[in-house]
């Protein structure tokens, strides 16, 4: 059979009190929506369509290529939302699963028991045993145990508030008899359409409508307040952490790593505590990573040691240092084998390999060669507050810039150069040449190295 998932997410999520519109709120770095629309996904849907009310073009954003939208306007309730569907869908699919855009912790697992389980019925529900049903729509059974309604809490006698089994919310229904009943539903005295009252009218039919418990009650969990927000985002994390462990993947103290769903981490690398680890980030095997280090949207290498530092966007190739306490700004690429010590900060620039940048110093729009020994308080002076632009700076491979330097775009450093301590190098500098003073001035030629041959041989003599 063919199957269309329908995402109700038109709500405006008053209890939220945000301008975002609810479905949009981040849980483990994704917006709520996302899960489901992952889930439908997962199924191999033929078609997902979300429907949206509440600041739809702002919704509409964030759908993935081949999610449809449609607009509840106005919006009077799920029986109304899921009906505005039918036009779009048409008779194309068999099967309509009902999803709900602020459910983020259900398991497609649980998704394909649902569809099995309702076989040629109407419909099948999924339901849960709450110890507490407050806010949850209450699952009716006749003498045989068998569903024949579901009761919203506002509209539940004192009875029927006792029952502990709840709605989930999340529906498979049969497309053709689900098209039939939705004309037929009643107006509730909030002026709304009720979907639960779909169920009652599909039992009357004769049909027994199947309840399908769910495994871990956390599935149910609904998202309408912050509250809600913060238990849900916990209880996603904790599944990332037990996933990324079972995958080879150490976390010392595992509640303090807060790892967004939208991190990829590798086999072997170590995460320390209260290390953060956020977007679009990337981590290679055999990192350390941490402690108290935050990772954003950045790509990492095999073999890298980072310690008390902030990644934002930046790239890191194999066997790279960085820190304690160091920054890599957006755009900032440390080729194999750099390293940075503590208080260094890169943006925009390219360190080559071997290249070592030591404390207090910045880099910023620069290219900088291999092995190029970047001593303690150097600083790329890039923007002219005149023209509001920043320049470039290139530093050949081999350069050793002194203590305190500043280096003025634009500028370029020549191979093997050398900087004396405190230097402003205001014009370019030639190859294999010593600059020092304010404004820097050649002084001489860099000595010839002695080869460590020479020296061995020296000392035999």
């Amino acid at each position: 059979m063919s199957l269309a998932v329908v995402i109700l997410a038109a709500g405006q999520g008053t209890r939220m009190k945000s301008r975002l519109p609810k479905v949009l709120h981040p849980v483990a770095g994704r917006p709520m929506l996302e899960y489901s629309l992952q889930a439908a996904a997962a199924l191999g849907a033929a078609r997902t369509l979300v429907v949206l009310g509440h600041q739809a073009d702002r919704v509409r954003s964030v759908l993935p290529p081949g999610a449809e939208a449609v607009l509840q306007e106005p919006q009077l309730g799920t029986g109304h939302a899921l009906g505005q569907a039918r036009a779009v869908l048409g008779d194309a699919c068999d099967e309509i699963l009902v999803l709900y855009g602020d459910m983020p912790l259900l398991r497609a697992g649980t998704l394909r028991a649902l569809i099995s389980a309702r076989q040629n019925g109407p419909a099948s529900v999924l339901t849960a045993r709450l110890p507490d049903p407050t806010g949850y729509g209450r699952i009716l059974r006749d003498g045989a145990g068998n569903l024949r309604g579901i009761v919203e809490e506002a509209e539940a006698t004192s009875e029927e508030k006792v029952i502990t089994e709840v709605n989930c919310g999340i529906y498979c229904f049969q497309a053709a008899r689900l098209w039939d009943i939705l004309p037929g539903l009643p107006r509730h005295a909030d002026a709304e359409y009720y979907l639960t009252d779909v169920i009652a009218l599909a039992a009357e039919q004769g049909t027994p409508v199947v309840g399908v418990p769910v495994g871990d009650p956390d599935e149910a969990s609904g998202i309408n307040n912050r509250v809600q927000l913060a238990r849900t985002d916990a209880v996603l994390r904790q599944r990332i952490r037990e996933r990324l462990m079972l995958a080879g993947v150490t976390l010392l103290d595992p509640s303090s790593a807060f790892i967004d769903d939208t991190a990829v981490i590798a086999a072997d690398t170590v995460v320390h505590p209260n290390t953060f680890i956020e977007g679009r980030t990337s981590i290679g095997e055999g990192c350390i990573i941490g402690p108290n280090t935050r990772v954003v949207d950045s790509t990492i290498g095999q073999g890298c040691h980072i310690v008390f530092s902030v990644l934002e966007e930046a790239t890191l190739e194999e066997n790279v240092r960085v820190g304690p306490f160091s920054h890599l700004r957006a755009g900032a690429h440390l080729c194999s084998g750099a390293y940075l010590g503590n208080y260094a900060e890169v943006k925009n620039s390219r360190l080559g390999p071997g290249t070592q940048m030591h404390h207090f110093s910045y880099i910023g729009d620069a290219r900088v060669g291999a092995n190029v020994n970047i001593a303690a308080g150097v600083i790329t002076c890039n923007f002219n507050s005149e023209t509001q632009e920043k320049y470039p700076t290139d530093i050949e491979d081999g350069v050793a810039l002194g203590s305190d330097t500043m280096l003025v775009a634009p500028v370029l450093v020549g191979r093997g150069a050398v900087t004396g301590a405190g230097s402003v190098v205001t014009h370019d500098v030639p190859p294999e040449t010593v600059v020092r003073g304010v404004p820097a001035e050649a002084v001489r030629r860099v000595r010839p190295r002695r080869s460590s041959a020479s020296s061995a041989s020296k000392g035999l003599s």
